[in-house]
């Protein structure tokens, strides 16, 4: 039988939104947790987790981060991902090369560290005085601050735990890894695969595109890879549209159907909703982030969390936390919420979930 657009949205779901387990299991089955750094009503990474971990509670991923076999580091954006999957980006090769000032500087910096062990951005600050730097959105910057961004994205550095949300750097020490690039491609791009699928075929040449972040130095290489998967992974169309998976999976399978019978809030780049291409192929409606755009032209508003009922996404909510508790406002697609008293049940549920997950009283 062929592949439905509702086989594959059940299996977006299904596949993703897996029996809750423990941190360091979550991590490694998703591949890699988006970070963001707004809180509304948690950071994204949180709001994420929070469907997959049992018992999660917001801030227990830097709380325990230190103990994790885990990094943060670049991946198709900046977030949190195994170890062991740092090899098949690093030595990471940015497309600028420093100057011969700046690779002074920083072979001082990290000698610095060595010496110190795990430490402070402060402390880095206080004893070198490199000046200010031109900023990315006009402005400037502190250079050692900059420097440090800049040793961490090139695996000088890794990220040991985070003091009051603020990096606090090692020393990194990694073994030489002996795969040649054509497989470590071809492993990245399984990484972003097991992580999107189903895949557009557009969605995912443009996740090809983003690992450049994360590897630069294999570009050619990752698009080599990318013409080998659209022969190799299995496929097929809906909608008009040719959509890829993971060898061993079926969209089609019974097994995804009815897997998620609740009410989620999810986070904005929750694997669920973070393709917007295919978000609007599955749903037929476009979800926005609207963060960043000013509040006159907003439509679903600051920091919507899509709405999933059941297999579908059928709106949003916005969700402050203050001295009166948690505040919810919702939209939906239809205008309206569902009737059925199924729905009123487990969105009741939900918001108790999310209450104790940000340990705070539900208003309103």
């Amino acid at each position: 039988m062929p592949v439905t657009l509702d086989d594959l949205r059940r299996h977006a779901v299904a596949r993703t939104l897996f029996p809750l387990t423990t941190l360091a299991r979550a991590i490694e089955r998703l591949g890699f947790v988006q970070a963001d750094p707004i809180r509304a009503p948690a950071r994204a990474q949180d709001l994420t987790l929070r469907h997959r971990v049992a018992a999660y509670r917001v801030g227990d991923l830097e709380r325990r981060y230190a103990r994790l076999a885990i990094d943060e580091d670049c991946f198709v954006n900046y977030g949190f991902l195994p170890r062991r999957h740092l090899a098949l980006m690093h030595p990471r090769t940015p497309k600028r090369p420093w100057d011969a000032t700046t690779t002074q500087r920083a072979a001082e910096v990290l000698a610095f560290i060595r010496e110190r062990g795990a430490t402070h951005p402060r402390e880095v600050t206080a004893a070198f005085d490199h000046g200010r730097v031109p900023g990315y959105w006009g402005g400037t910057l502190n250079a050692t601050t900059h420097l440090l961004d800049g040793m961490h994205y090139r695996g000088l550095l890794r990220v040991a735990r985070r003091e009051q949300g603020t990096r606090v750097y090692a020393v990194v020490e990694r073994d030489a890894d002996e795969r040649g690039d054509a497989e470590r491609a071809r492993a990245l791009l399984a990484l972003v695969v097991a992580k999107y699928a189903p895949l557009p075929a557009v969605s995912l040449a443009y996740l090809a595109r983003l690992l450049e972040y994360g590897a630069p130095q294999l570009r050619a290489t990752i698009q080599a890879a990318l013409v080998q998967a659209r022969e190799v992974l299995p496929n097929e169309t809906a909608g008009g549209v040719r959509w890829y998976w993971p060898e061993g999976e079926n969209p089609a399978s019974a097994r995804h159907a009815a897997r998620c019978e609740g009410v989620r809030l999810l986070a904005p780049f929750d694997p669920i909703v973070w393709d917007r291409r295919r978000f609007k192929l599955l749903w037929d409606w476009a979800y926005k982030f609207e963060a960043y755009t000013p509040a006159a032209r907003r439509q679903l508003g600051y920091y919507a969390l899509p709405l999933l009922w059941r297999e579908r996404v059928i709106g949003w909510a916005n969700v402050s936390s203050g001295a009166l508790g948690l505040k919810a406002e919702f939209g939906y697609v239809a205008g309206r919420a569902p009737r059925e008293a199924a729905f009123r049940r487990e969105l009741a549920a939900e918001m108790q979930r999310l209450q104790e997950f940000l340990g705070s009283d539900l208003v309103g």
